[in-house]
């Protein structure tokens, strides 16, 4: 149940972000719709190639590409209904996002037996993924590159889990509240990773 709430949590947090830069960009219905899917399912595809699972075990997940068309749908007939707010509460729905599928990534590596590193790896991607493949087709400059912190959450979120600190429904929603909570502190805060210029 816990697995399902993250997943629905972090499929529209994503697609809703993956419409958001496609109306920036000026995308068309099918741009809109493609940079959605991407985002939502990107990270969990690459995840996926990377801890052995055939990426084909994505089209079992029936029922969130159907939520996620439905999101997408809505979001770009009905902007004035969200856009607003968006604006004002994207960070939020990033941030879910994040932490919904960092989870969901270091649970699925735990639950197949994988090494802490694999798990680290496997929430760092999860949660990651597919906000990258959505800026690099929009042409950005991906948000984990950034100086904000960020990826740093999910694979602490993989450290939490793969190291058996953080275990049953309790203690997973527990972590998902402080990933969210250390991720809009580090914005808000400005909080960045040592970075060096060249040059």
């Amino acid at each position: 149940m816990t697995w399902e709430i993250l997943t629905i949590i972090g499929t529209i947090a994503f697609a809703l972000s993956g419409v958001i830069v496609a109306m920036e960009e000026d995308y068309d219905l099918m741009g809109v719709y493609i940079l959605g899917l991407v985002t939502a399912f990107g990270g969990g595809a690459i995840r996926n190639l990377l801890i052995g699972v055939p990426v084909s075990a994505l089209w079992e997940q029936g029922h969130l590409f159907t939520v996620a068309l439905v999101v997408m749908t809505i979001a770009f007939f009905f902007p004035k209904l969200w856009v607003a707010r968006w604006l004002k509460w994207g960070l939020i729905f990033d941030a879910l996002g994040l932490a919904a599928f960092a989870i969901q990534g270091a649970l699925y590596a735990t639950n197949m037996g994988h090494p802490i590193s694999a798990v680290i790896v496997a929430a760092a991607l999860t949660g990651t993924g597919g906000g990258m493949i959505r800026d690099v087709l929009a042409g950005r400059k991906p948000l984990f590159l950034r100086n904000e912190i960020y990826i740093v959450w999910a694979m602490l979120a993989g450290l939490a889990i793969g190291v058996g600190a953080i275990t049953g429904p309790i203690g997973i929603s527990v972590l998902f509240v402080c990933i969210v909570v250390l991720r809009m502190l580090s914005v808000y805060l400005k909080w960045q990773l040592p970075h060096r210029r060249l040059g």
